[in-house]
């Protein structure tokens, strides 16, 4: 019988399950996997077990009480208002609610028996509880204290409960390490994480809360434990995996190589590092040329370097980017500088091109705002390698851009840049399966117990020197009503024909902030200015970020020509502008900026032989004082110009998660260790990670996975 060609019907595509109300609110809340509901743990608990006579509660305890509803009214004075009175058998206790649907209004009607939670409060009119939590009374009593888990709209307490409870019960919670490891640390950490979990969800009523809190219990100390094992496991994991990968081997060229053999009357080359070194205005510090050795043998091994060269504001990173670009060139490779705004991308192509282009290196400059004509050309020399250079903002990563033979990418400001825009930086090496060289610069030091755990994949090195000649710049604190004073100031430093910075935080007014704008700051000062100041007219010059490319680039070179005595400005010259006639930096509401921000601004001035000082000019606005971060911020910025002291304010004051901004790309990596207070801790999963790695690679690597997911994707950044 013949084989039948007729073919089946096809079957029809089974159609998607839509997601419940429920699966989408979890999903908002990154609640994907059972491990995941497991580890989302309570902000708070309420402790609903035990019942609380009226007569025995103290003004200002938070109890429960049980008791009978006498009255229900909705009252209209002084506004609309459920009014429910609960009679227990020993007093009586006024429940208001200024929010209610009509299902509350009903589960609180005359005769219904019902428990309610919240804060006593006395008054002439008698106790009374303000939007207390309430159910129907009856059924025993809970044993354990009553989670009260973060939530978003549309996801109630009880429905997210249930989910977290199921969670718990299904997630693969085994030990990846022995409790026992612990007990160097604490010889009460003896939990397994199934045993913390389960406390945490539902902890005895005999528990200190104050434990539960500030995460000193046992519980929590297993979790934080398993938080930085995790972390510091990813971290070694990356590290290594990028030790497997192969990079360009840039050697640097010894001056004998250049030297001609048996023609005493030829020319004598010498490397384009060496020949740099020479010829440079200035000589190198100490720590310029520690750091400088550190990256030369990074870029002879042929595996990516993935290097963190921190400073402080003015430290000379740029210099050193181009002595690691030097090396790159010599080597027959091309380098590429990537810088987060287009103020220091020129600040930087201008300072390359004027060490480098007498040295025979062709500079390639792209940004966003080229003219396309302009944009072509650059395109062309940087495919041709005949670039050997290539300075820019993100312009740099876009597909259109294609290198030749790109073996070194550098990335100031490296924090400004999410991972997406670093990690794209990386894939334009092409060459043979190779990756590029990294060296990520920041004028942000990074606090030691940073760089044992978000940095621990990264080798750093620090240029902890500042060049001679530098004057100290004298901070000084003060409020708003004394500008007049400022502005008096900035006539005497005009006179002694110095130039002025003046800071604002904004370009327009707004409604929401009621903060001075710079085009309103620069009519204000071109006004208190515009008499003569030694015989000549005072020019007030407006720089921000809504400015034409050309218009900026105008503004910009009349300030550093010194055509322009006053510069207002909004934050675009955070960074990278050097102007060493500049002695006095003004910055405007300084209590709405960050600190290290205010540092970056600071270090505009003080660039000269010239006493320079930073003004900073805040306001309360309509508050009686200012808030305690802000004032804490004004206090560090007054009390040191170590960038290394501030920073580590700063991780006080902003805490880790803020601090680090977009290395992790806005997801904080830690969720329940403090860097500050488990030292002890993350010293212990820094020993734990790598005999882990080497002797149960599995569990450790079930382990990040618990833990981290898809997040240590990030750490390769």
């Amino acid at each position: 019988m013949p084989h039948s060609t007729r073919s089946a019907p096809a079957a029809k595509a089974s159609a998607p399950v839509p997601k419940s109300a429920t699966q989408k609110a979890l999903e908002k809340l990154g609640l994907k996997r059972d491990i995941d509901l497991a580890l989302h743990l309570p902000l708070r608990y309420e402790d609903e077990t035990r019942i609380t006579k009226l007569r025995d509660a103290r003004e200002g305890d938070t109890v429960q009480i049980e008791g009978r509803v006498t009255e229900c009214d909705v009252s209209f004075r002084p506004r609309r208002q459920l009014v429910v009175t609960v009679d227990d058998g020993t007093e009586t206790c006024t429940l208001r609610f200024f929010s209610f649907y009509p299902s509350q209004q009903k589960a609180l009607a005359v005769g219904n028996r019902i428990r309610a939670r919240g804060e006593v409060k006395g008054g002439f009119l008698g106790r009374t509880m303000l939007h207390p939590s309430f159910h129907s009374a009856g059924g025993d009593l809970p044993t354990a204290l009553t989670p009260i888990y973060p939530t978003v709209a549309g996801l109630g307490q009880t429905v997210l409960r249930k989910e977290v409870l199921a969670g718990l019960a299904r997630a693969e919670l085994s030990d990846t390490f022995a409790p026992g490891d612990l007990s160097q640390i604490n010889h009460q950490a003896l939990w397994t994480l199934r045993e913390a979990l389960s406390f945490l969800h539902h902890p005895t009523p005999d528990v200190s809360i104050d434990a539960l809190q500030d995460h000193s219990h046992p519980a929590w100390q297993r979790l934080k434990a398993e938080e930085l094992l995790a972390q510091q496991l990813s971290q070694l994991m990356s590290r290594r995996a990028r030790a497997s990968l192969r990079a360009p081997v840039l050697a640097m060229v010894s001056p004998e190589v250049f030297a001609p053999a048996n023609e005493p009357e030829a020319p004598v080359l010498l490397p384009l590092y060496t020949e740099l070194v020479a010829t440079l205005p200035f000589k190198l510090t100490a720590a310029q040329q520690r750091v400088c050795a550190e990256i030369a043998r990074d870029l002879e091994r042929p595996v990516p370097m993935h290097r963190l060269l921190q400073g402080d504001v003015g430290s000379g990173k740029t210099v050193v980017a181009a002595l690691a670009a030097a090396i790159c060139i010599d080597a027959g490779w091309q380098c590429a500088l990537m810088a987060p705004t287009e103020i220091l991308a020129e600040q930087h192509f201008r300072k390359m091109l004027g060490w480098l282009e007498p040295l025979g290196v062709t500079t390639a400059w792209l940004t966003g705002t080229q003219k396309a004509r302009e944009r072509r050309a650059m395109l062309e020399l940087i495919e041709s390698g005949e670039a050997a250079l290539v300075v820019g903002t993100h312009a740099v990563i876009q597909e259109k851009v294609q290198f030749k033979n790109l073996a070194l990418a550098v990335i100031d400001e490296q924090h400004r840049f999410g991972v997406a825009q670093r990690l794209a930086l990386r894939n334009k090496l092409t060459h043979d399966g190779m990756e590029p060289h990294m060296l990520m610069m920041t004028a942000t030091p990074i606090p030691r117990t940073l760089a044992m755990s978000y940095y621990a994949d990264l080798d750093v090195s620090t240029i902890d020197q500042l060049p001679p000649g530098r004057t100290p710049i004298v901070t000084k604190v003060v409020n708003e009503s004394r500008r007049d004073e400022v502005i008096a100031r900035i006539h005497d430093q005009i006179a002694q024909g110095r130039q002025v910075y003046w800071v604002c935080p904004l370009i327009e007014e707004s409604e929401a902030l009621d903060l001075t704008n710079a085009t309103q700051t620069h009519a204000e000062l071109q006004a208190a200015l515009q008499g003569p100041a030694d015989g000549q007219a005072v020019q007030v010059g407006l720089l921000h970020s809504r400015m034409a490319a050309q218009e900026k680039q105008a503004v910009m070179a009349a300030f550093k020509e010194g055509r322009m005595a006053v510069l207002v400005s909004t934050t675009v010259i955070e960074v990278g502008v050097d102007v060493p006639n500049a002695s006095l930096m003004v910055i405007e509401h300084a209590e709405r900026f960050g600190l290290s921000q205010l540092h970056q601004l600071r270090g505009r001035v003080g660039r000269g032989a010239a006493a320079s000082a930073c003004v900073l000019l805040y306001s309360t606005g309509d508050a009686p004082r200012l808030s305690e971060a802000a004032r804490a911020r004004l206090r560090a910025m007054a009390e040191t110009n170590d960038g290394f002291e501030i920073a580590r304010r700063d991780l006080d004051i902003r805490g880790p998660g803020e601090f680090l901004g977009a290395r992790q790309s806005g997801d904080a990596m830690l969720r329940f260790a403090d860097l500050d207070r488990d030292t002890e801790l993350l010293q212990w999963a820094r020993k734990e990670a790598p005999m882990l790695l080497d002797q149960h690679p599995a569990l450790a690597a079930k382990h990040v996975t618990r833990w981290l997911g898809g997040k240590s994707e990030f750490l390769k950044a």
